[in-house]
């Protein structure tokens, strides 16, 4: 009888582990790219920052076939000419030039190249330490857990601003410099978000199927606990993606960011600020390239977090 009733045990505990595993297979296979665009379309604001998005990457990728002059040759017969279509305006230049004759348009266009990918850097240096910590405080929340919760603590009580100001002067003006501060200072954010996602996975019955297979630590992390931590990540990597471009147009304007004569939007409304009474499209369209930006990146967070989160797939 004991046998008989050990057999059945051990045929009730595979089936259950063999359950669990077709759970995770469910789990782990990712929706469709129509139903995923379905859900993300069905967000007008996320279209339009989506679509305002492209138009600002491809500007930035043929920047050299767009832009019609060099970002910092100096016409020096045109400081500070008025947009085009302005009763002083010059057809020469769309947006009109700065304080020292270069064409304000031109270093827009030059400028998505340097912020964009300043802020796509600093957000995938943020990401990839941050993950991995946040799994081995999930995974070793009596060892490691603790240390590394207590310095992402310490961490989240600066100012990320200010944080980042502070390991630039550190490590001095430059551009790896900037997406190194950067990455630090967002990086408390992506260590808690996938430490608390990853604890709540732990206890599911598709991780415990896969301890009870064998699976190792490594393997549980990576393959069998992270693709299901994704979803809040990938809208977590959006909304940091637009907070990394008005870091590093803060760290421009305070002086510590990309080296002038560098076109960078952030500079440009540093080198301006003493003309914004004077003449003030020098300001207005780095500023608005910046607003527009962060706004359209934000929306398009909004969207992927209602296309991405079941919760809110259920409720709608």
């Amino acid at each position: 009888m004991k046998n008989i009733d050990s057999i059945e045990s051990s045929a009730n505990l595979n089936q259950e582990i063999a359950t669990a595993l077709a759970k995770t297979k469910q789990l782990s296979q990712p929706s469709t790219l129509w139903s995923f665009w379905i859900n993300f379309s069905a967000n007008k604001g996320a279209v339009f920052g989506l679509i305002f998005l492209i138009m600002i990457l491809l500007a930035a990728i043929f920047a050299p076939l767009i832009a019609p002059h060099d970002p910092i040759e100096q016409f020096r017969d045109a400081l500070r000419v008025p947009p085009a279509w302005t009763e002083k305006g010059n057809s020469t230049f769309l947006l009109g030039t700065d304080e020292a004759g270069r064409d304000i348009f031109s270093r827009i266009i030059h400028g998505g190249r340097l912020s964009l990918f300043i802020a796509a850097c600093a957000v995938v240096f943020a990401v990839i330490p941050g993950v991995i910590l946040g799994l081995l405080a999930a995974f070793f929340p009596r060892t490691l857990g603790t240390v590394i919760m207590r310095v992402v603590d310490v961490m989240l009580s600066l100012p990320t601003l200010l944080l980042a100001v502070a390991i630039m002067a550190i490590l001095g003006q430059g551009l790896l410099n900037a997406m190194i501060a950067i990455a630090v200072a967002s990086l408390p954010a992506y260590v808690r978000l996938t430490c608390a996602t990853a604890m709540t996975e732990l206890n599911k019955e598709y991780v415990l199927a896969a301890r009870v297979a064998g699976a190792g630590v490594l393997r549980l992390m990576f393959i069998t606990l992270l693709p299901n931590c994704l979803a809040p990540l990938i809208v977590q990597m959006t909304m940091s993606f637009s907070s990394a471009i008005l870091e590093i147009a803060a760290l421009g304007f305070l002086g510590l960011g990309v080296k002038p004569p560098a076109p960078e939007w952030g500079t440009m409304l540093a080198s301006a600020r003493e003309y914004i009474t004077q003449s003030s499209w020098i300001v207005t369209y780095p500023g608005l390239t910046i607003l527009l930006s962060v706004i359209s990146i934000n929306l398009i967070g909004d969207g992927l977090r209602d296309a991405l989160d079941p919760k809110l797939k259920q409720a709608s």
